[in-house]
C-alpha cells in the first residue's frame, strides 16, 4: 500500500504542475496560488476549497474511478477516467454555468436568469443531498464573508429561486472574487477531487474486487 500512496503522490503532484505549467514540489495550495499571483489570505481559502471538494461519495467521476480501478488498472488510468467523467455539463461544468449565472445578476440578465431557473443545479444551486443546503457552499461563502460583491449576488439568486447554493456556486463567487481566470472553478474542483480520486483508485485496488453491475431487462 505504502508503494500505491506515493505513486499517487507523484501522480498528482506532476499532474498539478502540468495544468499551470509550473516545476515545483511546494503544497498544492501554494503553487496553485503562486500560479495566479494569490495573496496569503486568497491562498488559504484557496486550500480550504480544495479540501472541501475533495471527496463526495460515490459521485459519477469518482464512481468512474472506481470501476476503472476494479478491473487493476493503474492509478494513472483511473484519475483519467475520473477526468473526462468531471468534464461532462451536468458535472464539471456547473461550475462555469455558475459563473454565468452570477455574471448576469450582476448585468441584470433577466433572459438568461429565467432560462437558468428552469435548471437550477445547472446553474449551481439547489442540490439532491443537500435540501436543506450544501454544507460545503456555505462554509466557502461564509468564509468569504456576507458583504463580498460576488456573495451577494450568489444570495440574491438564491432568494428569488427559492433554492440554496451549492459547492459549485460557491467556487464560482471566490474564482469572481479572486479575479482569477473564468476556467479557475472547474480546475479547483478537478485539483482537489484528484486526491480524493487517488484515495479510492487505492482502496478499490485493495479490494481486488470487479465492479460489475448488472442489468434489468424489461420486455417490451
Amino acid at each position: 500500500r505504502k508503494e500505491r500512496i506515493v505513486a499517487a503522490g507523484a501522480l498528482l503532484s506532476d499532474t498539478v504542475n502540468a495544468m499551470f505549467g509550473l516545476t515545483s514540489n511546494k503544497p498544492t495550495h501554494l503553487r496553485i496560488g503562486t500560479a495566479w499571483g494569490l495573496d496569503r489570505y486568497t491562498t488559504d481559502i484557496l486550500r480550504q476549497a480544495l479540501v472541501l471538494i475533495s471527496d463526495h461519495e460515490l459521485n459519477p467521476s469518482t464512481f468512474a474511478v472506481r470501476v476503472c480501478a476494479s478491473t487493476g488498472a493503474s492509478i494513472s488510468a483511473a484519475l483519467l477516467a475520473g477526468l473526462t467523467t468531471l468534464s461532462g455539463p451536468s458535472h464539471g461544468g456547473v461550475a462555469a454555468n455558475a459563473h454565468k449565472t452570477i455574471e448576469a445578476e450582476v448585468s441584470g440578465d433577466t433572459a438568461f436568469l429565467i432560462e437558468a431557473k428552469s435548471k437550477p443545479y445547472m446553474h449551481g444551486f439547489g442540490h439532491p443531498i443537500y435540501p436543506a443546503g450544501d454544507v460545503r457552499a456555505t462554509c466557502l461563502l461564509d468564509t468569504l464573508g456576507p458583504d463580498t460583491p460576488a456573495v451577494r449576488h450568489v444570495t440574491s439568486i438564491a432568494a428569488k429561486w427559492e433554492l440554496r447554493p451549492n459547492i459549485d456556486a460557491a467556487l464560482a463567487a471566490f474564482a469572481m472574487t479572486a479575479s482569477l481566470p473564468r476556467d479557475a472553478a472547474f480546475l479547483i474542483f478537478a485539483v482537489g477531487r484528484l486526491a480524493g480520486w487517488c484515495a479510492h483508485a487505492i482502496e478499490q485496488l485493495e479490494t481486488k474486487e470487479l465492479i460489475r453491475p448488472r442489468a434489468d431487462f424489461t420486455p417490451i
